[in-house]
């Protein structure tokens, strides 16, 4: 990793090096990677010991050493280590001033990307067009927040030429530490929605904690904001910065309205069931009839995000077509599995009421029987039993056969969909508080199409695991 070598981190990390006798040379030797999981561990990594309240990871600092770690940073004392070690007040704030020194370092563009819905997939296809043209580096797995952002930094290399970083917050100031760390050149905010409601109160809170990601943008960088958004509609400008905006209202030139101009937006957009959406993407100087492989009119929405930024760093819109078209489902985010007994539609992941609404209107349009299983959203304060309620009635207006949902807050869910299908609808209802997966091979039949879909704390996962292995 260039320049991060023991003694250079133990400053920028203020922290203090300690230099076992005989292994000066070490001190000054650049290390290969710095990583938190100890399994991760080789020659010449760098080890971070985070104490967590299951794990401990200075528990496993012996077996770093052993595996040719060759450096440790460590809130505790360290007696007889065979290799180098930095002590420091905090693992995970040495790991923050790390990663903001390692991104200067490497100083190459940032796209930063986030959003209360929406940012995993905007960020893939955003990375997705971006590849047509650069190397590039882009967020894994759930690595956005205030530990998972560092460690997607310090996987830049010199053939690295862009980062396209997801950035995750659910507090006030989170995003200006994230912010600070990842300099972004380019800001793109998916959307305001009801999330983290718990923590930041209402919409207008969302938005105040989401805008945080200007503090440190790049001067003469770029924002791309969601065109349809009404509370992103208020970002008139950010310093001397005129945001970009998409979107997918007919009102485009918003004549006489408080809304703004649209510079990227689709028209004739069709719904093809689970094989995508089709739509004519229009630019401010070309248009292009583009087949997005993933369902849901939200995914236009992402590939018109990924459109602008692919056009602020230069390619054709033959490139961004391509890198549309070629993007790739994800784990746990609308994931779908054929099994040959089953369609497993995976939105595992996280789940607010946008995103499970418009879940649950893809599947509506799925062949076969269509049966959601849902669990309990999370962080949505005071109003968690009524957007409960809200996506019952969906539930039971939308087209599905069957509603199978677990979780102290779904009980909402279910009385709201019994009384929005009536005794008449076609829409079996199944209500679980904790044995929901004990039930599921009853509730079943060969060839259905089955959502899953649940915040990450439901741990829905192992389901999606026992229908598809």
């Amino acid at each position: 990793m260039k320049n991060m070598t023991p003694r250079r981190m133990a400053e920028v990390a203020g922290g203090v090096l300690h230099i076992p006798e005989g292994m000066e040379e070490t001190a000054d030797k650049e290390v290969s990677n710095i990583v938190t999981d100890s399994r991760k561990a080789g020659e010449g990594s760098c080890f971070a010991a985070i104490p967590g309240s299951r794990v401990d990871g200075h528990t496993f600092i012996p077996q770093v050493f052993a595996q040719g770690a060759a450096c440790v940073l460590s809130e505790r004392e360290l007696a007889n280590a065979p290799g180098c070690w930095i002590r420091v007040g905090s693992t995970l704030q040495a790991l923050q001033a790390l990663a903001e020194y390692y991104r200067k370092v490497m100083n190459i563009p940032v796209v930063g990307v986030t959003g209360s819905v929406g940012k995993t997939s905007t960020k893939e296809m955003i990375a997705s067009v971006l590849s047509r043209k650069y190397r590039v580096l882009k967020t894994e797995g759930n690595f956005n927040n205030e530990l998972g952002l560092p460690l997607t930094i310090f996987n830049l290399r010199e053939e690295h030429e862009i980062a396209v970083l997801e950035m995750g917050i659910s507090h006030f100031g989170e995003m200006h530490r994230l912010s600070k760390i990842a300099r972004p050149d380019t800001a793109v905010i998916t959307v305001i929605g009801n999330c983290h409601l718990e923590f930041l109160g209402s919409r207008d809170g969302v938005l105040k904690a989401k805008t945080e990601i200007f503090d440190f943008l790049n001067p003469g960088g770029h924002i791309v904001l969601n065109g349809d958004d009404d509370k992103l509609a208020g970002i008139k400008s950010v310093g001397n910065i005129t945001p970009v905006r998409y979107g997918l209202r007919e009102n485009r030139e918003a004549p006489g309205t408080d809304e703004p101009k649209l510079d990227y937006w689709a028209e004739n957009t069709e719904e093809k069931g689970l094989d995508g959406v089709s739509c004519r993407i229009h630019m401010p100087d070309a248009a292009m009839d583009v087949l997005i492989p993933m369902p849901g009119r939200h995914n236009v929405m992402n590939a018109l995000a990924a459109a602008s930024v692919g056009e602020i760093y230069g390619l054709t819109p033959e490139e961004i077509r391509e890198g549309i078209e070629q993007i790739e489902g994800i784990k746990g985010r609308f994931h779908i599995v054929r099994t040959g007994k089953y369609t497993v539609i995976d939105d595992c992941y996280n789940a607010n009421p946008a995103s499970m609404e418009e879940s649950l209107h893809v599947l509506s349009r799925a062949e076969g029987r269509k049966v959601a299983v849902l669990g309990d959203m999370g962080e949505l304060g005071a109003d968690e039993k009524k957007f409960h309620a809200q996506i019952g009635t969906i539930a039971g207006q939308c087209g599905i056969d069957v509603l199978a949902c677990a979780g102290k807050l779904c009980l909402e869910m279910a009385q709201a969909a019994r009384q929005a299908a009536g005794e008449n609808g076609r829409l079996k209802i199944y209500y679980y508080e904790d044995r929901l997966m004990a039930a599921l091979p009853d509730l079943l039949r060969e060839k259905d199409t089955i959502l899953i879909k649940a915040s990450h704390f439901m741990e829905f996962d192992r389901i999606v695991e026992a229908l598809t292995t």
